[in-house]
């Protein structure tokens, strides 16, 4: 039986998948165990950013043979939907030079030449969901300029987790992946578009991560 651990930053993503199944353990973080095609599943809600997610992939990962997120983003010109994540990188990682700044991949040396800055997921097992980079990092972005800044890293979406959570899949030495819904297209009106799509990309995500986990 394969121990799968999926991560949510939010409740309302957490809450979205296999609802009301479970049961609740005690600790540092709300998490639900349950059996689920034949997989033991816990689900996690980490909270917001990427120490937050890191820390919980770390906790759970341990024992865990694949880890998974599902969510909500924003999107850096990809149409509304969910998509599998078969990239991430953390845009806020990397050197500080004068007019510019230089992304490397989490955790490698940020000096010298850069080199390929993101992670790669699993492989796709069939979903049929189109595919996407994404670009995680410690803000919420509401800037059209700074969308289209992370724009040119190849990205499509963007977000706050998933990029940690790869890294720390790939300190664990375990495959990842991750299905993430769009809310609103980082932009100006990203904060109220946020709050009024939460609850419906959330199910969309929390309805393919389920229809995945049934897959594997």
């Amino acid at each position: 039986m394969t121990a799968i651990l999926i991560l949510a930053a939010l409740p309302e993503e957490a809450d979205a998948m296999f609802l009301g199944a479970g049961e609740y353990g005690e600790g540092w973080f709300r998490a639900r165990h349950l059996a689920a095609y034949g997989h033991d599943l816990v689900i996690v809600t980490c909270g917001l950013g990427k120490v937050n997610a890191a820390l919980a992939a770390g906790v759970f990962g341990a024992d865990a043979d694949l880890l998974l997120m599902s969510g909500t983003c924003g999107s850096l010109g990809a149409a509304p939907g969910a998509y599998w994540i078969a990239e991430a990188l953390q845009h806020d990682y990397g050197a500080t030079h004068p007019g510019l700044f230089r992304r490397y991949r989490a955790g490698d040396w940020p000096m010298g030449e850069a080199g390929e800055a993101h992670f790669a997921a699993m492989a796709d097992p069939g979903l049929g969901l189109p595919h996407a980079r994404i670009a995680s990092g410690d803000s919420f972005v509401a800037c059209p300029d700074a969308a289209a800044d992370l724009a040119t890293l190849g990205a499509t979406l963007v977000d706050m987790e998933v990029g940690a959570v790869a890294q720390a899949a790939a300190r664990l030495g375990k495959p990842w992946a991750a299905i993430k819904a769009v809310t609103d297209e980082a932009n100006g009106d990203s904060g109220g578009d946020f709050q009024a799509n939460l609850i419906r990309a959330a199910r969309v995500a929390g309805d393919e991560t389920e229809r995945l986990v049934g897959m594997l």
